[in-house]
């Protein structure tokens, strides 16, 4: 069974690199992608655990790109972690988010929930953003879970809310494109932008996440559907965090079919 999206501590997972790796082995999955949002930090510890439990794991990473005022992310797969251009890139990536949880944190204090923003900071490499947030508002005993911290207070429109800055979606293909990767546009279903296909097709994006834990049969096979139109492969996975949300029971269950992961592989550069 194949998964190639899942999350770690080293970005808004809640399962530290190889103890996601053990879960995943015992969930009978053979291959697996960690694709942590704009960092490579739990690759390596990751990758020792897959070859001790004899799984597959293909390097990838979640790289939020910024269209129309928009969040959208962008799965990376097959890359060299080790590009020079890969690493600058994620690491202007992660000033950026760092940027964005202060202006985050101004707004929280002065709505009276004050949030230790420094020491969420801290960690090298890791990569933070709202979802570490609201845990914290959550450990303060400001809410009951992530859920209720972006119904109330980070969510788009919500009074902490701080729109992101970030690259065009075509910088990100560049970069993914010069560290040996290939990218696949992230649950289309929840982004909602299918006009973007065509112009990122003919700039070079290779497939589209269809398979995903928010995606109906419907869903799935619209984007099943459009990427072929376009000739685009397919990818998927569960989008799994941790055992707390929706879909903390889907790891294991939403997995992408292996002649998929082999027409994907097909395009590697």
């Amino acid at each position: 069974m194949i998964d190639l999206h899942l999350h770690t501590t080293a970005s808004d997972g809640l399962l530290e690199p190889s103890a996601l790796v053990t879960r995943a082995a015992e969930c009978g999955l053979r291959t697996i992608s960690v694709t942590d949002h704009d960092t490579c930090a739990g690759l390596v510890e990751a990758n020792d655990a897959a070859r001790r439990l004899g799984l597959r794991l293909i390097a990838g990473v979640e790289i939020t790109a910024v269209e129309e005022g928009r969040d959208l992310h962008m799965l990376a797969y097959f890359v060299n972690p080790e590009s020079t251009a890969l690493r600058e890139f994620l690491q202007s990536q992660r000033v950026q988010r760092i940027e964005r949880v202060r202006q985050i944190g101004d707004r929280l204090a002065a709505l009276g929930y004050v949030v230790d923003i420094e020491a969420l900071t801290a960690e090298r490499g890791r990569s933070i953003g709202r979802p570490q947030v609201a845990d914290a508002l959550v450990r303060a005993g400001h809410a009951c879970d992530r859920d209720d911290v972006f119904a109330r207070l980070l969510g788009v429109g919500r009074p902490a809310f701080v729109a992101r800055r970030g690259p065009a979606p075509e910088a990100v293909l560049a970069v993914v494109r010069e560290a040996g990767g290939l990218v696949s546009m992230a649950h289309p279903g929840l982004t909602a932008m299918d006009h973007l296909v065509p112009r990122l097709a003919a700039a070079g994006l290779q497939a589209l996440e269809v398979c995903h834990s928010d995606h109906d049969r419907e869903t799935e096979d619209h984007y099943r559907q459009l990427a072929a139109e376009h000739g685009l492969a397919v990818s998927g996975g569960s989008d799994y965090h941790g055992d707390i949300g929706h879909r903390a029971a889907l790891l294991g269950r939403v997995t992408l079919p292996a002649e998929d992961l082999a027409a994907l592989e097909a395009r590697r550069p």
